[in-house]
């Protein structure tokens, strides 16, 4: 199932306007800013299908049915460019427990790449509800391997991905090697370049985020 939140009118498409826009990436603070707001709307979006326990509450004044989740999530990350989207997740899920994982696109002289994992750090997700954040869902290479790495460990009950920008490809792709996943996207475009950056996309989220990097 994928849900693209630029299909429907609302904020979302504010975000992704501006984090697309090369004038307004000059201001660094200002992309990590709506990566994080982003993050924290795909979270409210994505507390809507997560289960939830009811509870007798006592307010100052009497007692009332309240609500809250049956169990925390699992929040993942890709280092180092999901940092920001990461930490807006974080604001709503402010009990979570966090998954951590290094994979980096390892550029070969005839100019193709493989996807280096050197890094995963992972509570127990088995039986739960993984959420898994990456700003840029291109091949999609990054988030299978990933996610092959971190099942290892035990399935989760529900996988859910959550991305600012995503390629069709990178899509059909994830969908064709990972069941039952859910996707969430600010935006979902429909090509990749020769360099398999996303087009229009908005160019690299880690270094517009933190930096320029050196190239390996």
């Amino acid at each position: 199932m994928i849900y693209n939140l630029s299909e429907n009118s609302s904020i979302v498409r504010n975000f992704i306007t501006e984090m697309r826009d090369k004038r307004v990436q000059q201001d660094r603070a200002r992309f990590r800013f709506n990566m994080r707001r982003l993050g924290q709307v795909m979270a409210y979006e994505i507390s809507k299908q997560m289960p939830y326990l009811s509870k007798k509450v006592e307010t100052p004044l009497a007692t009332t049915d309240g609500f809250y989740l049956s169990e925390q999530p699992v929040l993942a990350t890709i280092l180092r460019a999901g940092l920001a989207l990461h930490e807006g997740l974080q604001l709503i899920f402010d009990q979570a427990d966090c998954a951590y994982i290094s994979a980096y696109r390892k550029h070969i002289e005839d100019g193709t790449f493989d996807i280096e994992l050197n890094y995963v750090s992972s509570p127990e997700i088995a039986g739960r509800q993984l959420i898994i954040s990456d700003p840029m869902l291109a091949t999609g290479s990054s988030l299978v391997k990933t996610l092959r790495k971190l099942y290892e460990q035990g399935m989760p009950e529900q996988t859910y991905i959550v991305t600012a920008i995503a390629s069709e490809p990178g899509i059909n792709y994830v969908l064709s090697e990972i069941d039952d996943v859910v996707i969430y996207t600010g935006a979902i475009d429909p090509a990749l370049n020769d360099k398999a950056y996303i087009l229009p996309g908005l160019g690299d989220a880690g270094d517009l985020a933190y930096g320029p990097k050196i190239q390996e």
